[in-house]
């Protein structure tokens, strides 16, 4: 998960309060992407297998909230990198696109499973929060070194993903969140390549790759998930509504189980690639950054 970013305070007012397309018309529009909400069948869901899951309530909520918030911060990154034609279209033909259908696929899941949850209602606190906290400012300046934050940013996703899917044996969710995961992948390996593209034109140091890596991988702990977190607990309703239960306490398991199961070798193995070091140094290095990467991608 990530901070997420937009243009201005009064453009996220107007995405924010701005009718958003059909489940149907996001699904068929969403032409890009390698499967579609259609695939998933929501009505066969096992909820035996997940309606009493506190940790997959709260995760999935919160993971939901995100998701939906996407076209803000796609549109940052756009302008961000307007001078590359190339790499702007994809951000919002492509991966706009296929980040908005996951928050759509979430939603679909969690109000299937839990449906007295105002869902809505919910996300609208939210938003009204989140959108402060979203400042063009928060983009690299550099934009090689803001490819190497988005890989981190891709990297946490990916394993955030996985980490879930492990979580859970209900077979619509671990398709929802395979396909998640996958897509999270994808998306990393594009902007792997477009550092790669810039590096060329530009280079840049690894002494900065590897600060750039650091600095983005402190910020995930600290990242958007406090907020949705915070929001979902708010608005739980009937759900897990034990009134010995702070927040603090919620949140301070949902990390520990997150930290807990984390694909700490797949993701490392990630991290290491926008240094672009040799097979021998790349192993040497991969068991500190692993000790390291389990600590703070924690969400």
């Amino acid at each position: 998960m990530q901070h997420f970013s937009t243009t201005s305070d009064s453009r996220h007012a107007l995405r924010a309060h701005a009718p958003r397309p059909t489940r149907e018309a996001d699904d068929s529009s969403s032409t890009s992407a390698h499967w579609h909400i259609g695939d998933l069948d929501f009505q066969a869901i096992d909820h035996a297998e997940v309606v009493d899951n506190e940790e997959l309530f709260y995760l999935l909520m919160s993971a939901s909230f995100i998701e939906t918030g996407s076209d803000t911060y796609a549109a940052n990154l756009a302008e961000h990198y307007r001078d590359y034609p190339d790499i702007a279209e994809w951000l919002q033909e492509r991966w706009e696109n296929e980040e908005l259908q996951h928050g759509n696929a979430l939603r679909c899941y969690v109000e299937a499973v839990w449906p007295a949850f105002e869902w809505q209602k919910a996300y609208d606190s939210f938003f009204a929060e989140y959108s402060t906290l979203c400042t063009m400012e928060e983009l690299h300046p550099d934009r090689q070194l803001e490819m190497v934050a988005r890989c981190v940013v891709e990297t946490g996703t990916t394993a955030y993903y996985h980490t879930l899917r492990e979580l859970s044996n209900e077979p619509v969710l671990r398709q929802l969140l395979g396909n998640i995961r996958n897509d999270e992948v994808g998306h990393f390996k594009h902007f792997l390549k477009y550092f790669k593209q810039l590096q060329e034109r530009n280079p840049v140091g690894r002494a900065r790759i590897a600060g750039a890596l650091y600095a983005r991988l402190k910020e995930l702990r600290e990242s958007d998930s406090d907020v949705a977190l915070r929001h979902v607990f708010a608005h739980r309703g009937p759900y897990f509504a034990d009134s010995r239960t702070t927040f603090e306490s919620m949140a301070k398991r949902m990390y520990t189980i997150i930290s807990t199961q984390l694909p700490a070798d797949l993701a490392v193995r990630m991290l290491l690639k926008p240094l672009l070091l040799p097979p021998r140094i790349e192993s040497y290095l991969h068991s500190p950054i692993a000790k390291f990467a389990t600590r703070v991608m924690a969400f």
